[in-house]
């Protein structure tokens, strides 16, 4: 007849049990030195060795023959014992034996001399269950019972059991196994049973197993009926786990912030049938081993789920921070609590999933951490300031843009009329037919006249110098000619664009600012236009930081003092328009000159 794996590779000594030395170590000493208490008390969680203990420990003080604190199990007793025909070792499922009626007539029975053995033995497992008159039933005898009684109390719930209790027995808190124990003894018991058990399906199993030896032996015995090679993806299509797999392609998805394929994959998976609370479920638990990878790569091996190898949560888990792993994980636990009260949980789960990919959408604090955290990164990797300096290098290199043409202002002229000297001069063009051409221009009435000169190379009249007031060496000793008449009306003038005076502004504020606010100031340019500056933001996150009172105020005040009127500030987003040089010039002279760490080249 088949026995279970776990019934057939139950410990037999203390030495056989696994992970627990620090309990079977006292045990044997207490055994082999004859020290042993009457009453014991095994807490853990399940299948961590609690029963075994306590039939090895039954049959160890009643062994003829033990061999340092184990029993032989060659006796009369032990085999006895083993096989159930000495009645003298009982053991109690106090779940199912909780009464008062039943601990009472334990108590009587408990007064009798063992007939077979030495000692008589009572494991109460899960006492945890038994009722309030039941343990005030036991308490006496539990207190000071028979020389040949001893009790042995199991219970997986230590909280529930009275303080009166504890206190008169000795207490062993049995540890969950570690999953390299666990994997240990799997593939020994697979090679003995002759299962052909891979190093990756032992470590898949060991996890599930979480700390329980039984459990991961129950789950050898399931996987090795299906027979062949038990690796990692023979675990998970036998036990059903097949899903974690479409789980780790969500998550990855999700981590890659593609919302639209998560969004499908999430489709699919509902219309296979999948609850959405269980993929969020399954969502949270690989987010914590994601996360437990991330911060504890070494001992936090020991906690993950088991559901996924290694590798899948390297791989996972190699470019992601954790600070929004966990973020993610309080997204999903919040939306996992919120599921039971939704009233469309598809949709919830759809919005979860949303703020998954962009943090900026949860609509708290933790969206303006992600803005700034993205401008911080940005700027970090340089593109701000490449994006600056490219777009400063396509102003300088893009000439400016033509005016719209119009016909020129009429008005009489003379042939001692020369043009302005700080105007450009006109294009030349054709004359009329019916007119004869102009003369050349005459030399000032003061002035010999010159001699025929060759052609000047480009420019034949004076140009203005990077520095006002100076002209051009070649003309320096002209006397100034007469001022022009006033012309006519014109097209208004284009704003100033980007220049120094806006950097001159920006920098006057940034005492008044606090380093946020600073640093959007750099990414925006300036546009000068009478008595308004218009403030251009490259995009709505850089608008939306300055767009407030304090910024305003101190942009506006910095501009009156400077110019010595009243200024309105605008916020725009885009691009500055560019402004012709005389026009640049005119508006650094006019208002530049009022800021001290100005220097005109």
């Amino acid at each position: 007849m088949y026995q279970a794996l776990y019934r057939k590779w139950r410990p037999k000594t203390f030495a056989d049990v696994i992970g627990q030395s620090h309990i079977t170590e006292t045990l044997r000493r207490q055994v082999a030195e004859g020290r042993t208490s009457h009453a014991y008390l095994f807490t853990g969680t399940r299948g961590t060795g609690k029963t075994t203990c306590a039939k090895i420990l039954a049959r160890a003080v009643n062994c003829e023959h033990p061999v340092d604190g184990d029993p032989c199990n060659q006796c009369d007793a032990c085999r006895g014992l083993e096989s159930g025909s000495f009645l003298d070792v009982l053991e109690l499922d106090a779940a199912s034996n909780n009464g008062v009626d039943q601990v009472r007539a334990l108590r009587d029975e408990a007064v009798y001399s063992p007939a077979h053995v030495k000692k008589r033995v009572y494991i109460i497992d899960e006492v945890h269950m038994l009722s309030t008159p039941a343990f005030n039933a036991l308490l006496k005898i539990l207190e000071e019972p028979p020389e040949h009684l001893m009790f042995i109390l199991a219970t997986t719930e230590l909280h529930k059991v009275p303080a009166t209790i504890l206190s008169r027995c000795q207490r062993f808190s049995f540890k969950r196994i570690t999953p390299e124990d666990v994997a240990r003894r799997l593939r020994y018991v697979a090679e003995q049973e002759g299962i052909e058990l891979t190093a990756d399906g032992a470590e898949i199993l060991s996890r599930l197993a979480d700390g329980a030896l039984r459990d991961g032996l129950s789950l050898l015995d399931q996987c090795a009926a299906v027979g062949g090679v038990i690796d990692s993806a023979a675990v998970l299509e036998v036990l059903g786990l097949a899903g974690n797999l479409r789980t780790a392609q969500l998550m990855e998805r999700v981590l890659a912030r593609d919302a639209k394929a998560s969004l499908l994959l999430l489709n699919q998976l509902y219309g296979d049938g999948k609850d959405v609370g269980a993929v969020l479920g399954e969502l949270s638990t690989l987010n914590r081993d994601l996360l437990l990878r991330k911060t504890a790569p070494e001992g936090g091996s020991v906690l993950l789920s088991g559901g996924y190898d290694t590798a899948a949560l390297d791989g996972l888990s190699r470019d992601v921070p954790a600070r929004r792993l966990l973020y993610m994980a309080s997204t999903l636990q919040k939306a996992s609590a919120d599921l039971y009260y939704s009233s469309n949980r598809r949709t919830d789960a759809e919005l979860c999933l949303l703020r998954l990919c962009d943090e900026s959408l949860s609509g708290d604090l933790t969206a303006l951490d992600a803005r700034v955290r993205r401008l911080e990164e940005a700027a970090a990797r340089g593109e701000v300031i490449r994006s600056g300096m490219a777009r400063a290098a396509a102003q300088a290199a893009s000439p400016a843009p033509p005016a719209a043409p119009e016909p020129p202002p009429v008005r009489e002229t003379s042939p001692a009329d020369p043009p302005p000297w700080d105007e450009p001069p006109a294009p030349d063009e054709p004359p009329a037919p019916d007119e004869p051409p102009a003369p050349d221009e005459p030399p000032a009435p003061d002035e010999p006249p010159l001699p025929e000169e060759l052609p000047l190379p480009e420019e034949p009249r004076a140009r203005v110098l990077d520095v006002p007031g100076e002209i051009e060496p070649s003309r320096a000793a002209e006397p100034p000619r007469a001022a022009p008449p006033a012309a006519a009306p014109s097209a208004p003038a284009a704003p100033a664009a980007d220049g120094s005076w806006w950097r001159a502004l920006a920098e006057s504020c940034k005492g008044r600012l606090s380093p946020m606010y600073r640093a959007f100031l750099d990414m925006c340019g300036g546009v000068l236009e009478g008595d308004q500056v218009t403030v251009y933001a490259p995009d709505e996150i850089t608008l939306g930081r300055l767009d407030n009172d304090r910024v305003r105020g101190a942009l506006s005040e910095e501009a009156e003092r400077a110019a010595g009127k009243a200024v309105r500030v605008v916020l725009r987003v885009g691009e500055p328009p560019k402004a012709s040089p005389q026009e640049n010039l005119k508006n650094l002279l006019k208002f530049g000159s009022q800021f001290d760490n100005i220097t005109i080249k």
